[in-house]
């Protein structure tokens, strides 16, 4: 054992070299040692990254399916809100101001303000220019060319996509018959 002198730890002495050292192959095999080093670590750096990415696609696909699933969801609860929105326009005159029908009216209101509060809005279409992301064409109508003149089905987006377009009665360019 000896002392070495730069760090004063003793360690046991290497074992003598035996023989000529061929410097050229100690050199080339710490070139191809350093090189199968580098590329392990390439290798290991691309797995990381990899791994990086499944992780947040992951993390998107989770969200992205939640978010589709509220979708549908909505889409479910708009049949009932539809079927609201009929019902109350079919009450009789006579009926309009009974206090169950009006109840009726505020559990609709209600209905539809909760939805709106989950990222629901409706898509307004009539006097506008038709838009074939957000609007159905139905019938051509005569009005003002490529504008949306009557409107069917109310249309509605869900956080940041249609979720039904509002299907609407296009303007074909031509005047309306004054009555």
């Amino acid at each position: 054992m000896y002392a070495d002198e730069r760090h004063g730890d003793i360690t046991e002495r290497p074992e003598e070299i035996e023989g000529p050292v061929d410097v050229a192959a100690l050199k080339k095999e710490l070139n191809e040692a350093r090189s199968k080093a580098e590329e392990c670590l390439k290798n290991w750096q691309r797995a990381q990254a990899d791994f990086t990415n499944f992780r947040r696609r992951l993390e998107q696909d989770k969200a992205d399916s939640i978010k589709y699933a509220e979708g549908e969801m909505m889409l479910k609860l708009l049949l009932v809100t539809d079927d609201m929105d009929r019902a109350m326009k079919a009450v009789p005159c006579e009926l309009k101001d009974n206090a169950w029908v009006a109840g009726m009216d505020g559990i609709a209101r209600k209905f539809r303000n909760v939805m709106e509060a989950v990222g629901l809005k409706e898509i307004t279409a009539l006097g506008f220019a038709f838009d074939p992301t957000m609007h159905e064409a139905v019938a051509h109508l005569p009005g003002p060319e490529n504008m949306v003149v009557a409107e069917y089905e109310k249309g509605y987006r869900f956080k940041d996509r249609v979720l039904r377009p509002t299907r609407v009665a296009v303007g074909s360019g031509e005047k309306m018959a004054e009555s």
